[in-house]
């Protein structure tokens, strides 16, 4: 249980820990994607209705989005695959998949409905069940000079996927409630990295040589020598 928390605090730090703008672009997926998601059980917006609620309450003309969803319709319903896809792509090194996921689901939307979402859900399903049936064959390899697919590591890999893909919208609200308890939150005190010359010796420095025993001198005849 430790271990599964531990791991499960690991990958919501990496959802965040991203470049500015690249966490700014996240900010926003997020707060698009969870508004949309949010509101299915009010009307089942679409994708552009949300964003034309609070451009129309801000005075901005909005038909522009009228014409992209005119276009959209009946055009952009392939992309939910796509967006599984992508779902699948995500590592914690690599997180831009999850978003660029996210933004096809929502256009394959415009289409299709929320039923993108399922779709999206099983192109990644098929995509991980096709992996994990190929990665039997090597549940006893040795990765030592080629590429092989393992089991465990595939399942890590697609658990991993999973998380950082499904927790896109909540990174938005995580922020806000992590600003807010910030101020409240005590934390335990970090462990002071001791410097190398107080560490004992065989810690952070080499021992010193060890000189072996001096030599022993040979004794010389002193006898004179005949002839």
């Amino acid at each position: 249980m430790k271990e599964q928390r531990r791991e499960l605090v690991r990958l919501c730090r990496c959802a965040v820990d991203r470049s500015p703008w690249h966490l700014g672009l996240a900010v926003v997926v997020s707060v698009w994607s969870l508004a949309w998601v949010v509101g299915q059980p009010f009307g089942a917006p679409s994708p552009l209705d949300v964003v034309a609620a609070p451009v129309a309450w801000a005075g901005v003309p909005v038909g522009w989005l009228e014409a992209v969803d005119a276009w959209c319709a009946g055009r952009t319903g392939w992309l939910a695959p796509v967006g599984g896809l992508l779902w699948a792509m995500t590592t914690a090194r690599r997180q831009a998949p999850a978003l660029g996921g996210w933004l096809a689901v929502m256009a394959a939307a415009e289409s299709v409905g929320y039923g993108a979402v399922h779709r999206a859900l099983l192109a990644l399903a098929v995509f991980l069940a096709v992996v994990g049936l190929a990665s039997i064959p090597g549940r006893r390899a040795f990765v030592v000079d080629r590429i092989a697919l393992i089991p465990r590591d595939v399942g890590r890999a697609a658990a991993t996927a999973l998380a950082l893909s499904a927790v896109v919208p909540l990174i938005a609200p995580g922020l806000v409630v992590a600003g807010l308890l910030r101020p409240y939150v005590t934390r335990p005190p970090r462990p002071r990295s001791e410097r190398k010359e107080d560490l004992p010796d065989g810690i952070g420095r080499a021992l010193p040589q060890q000189r072996g025993p001096d030599p022993v001198p040979v004794p010389t005849s002193s006898r004179p020598r005949s002839g």
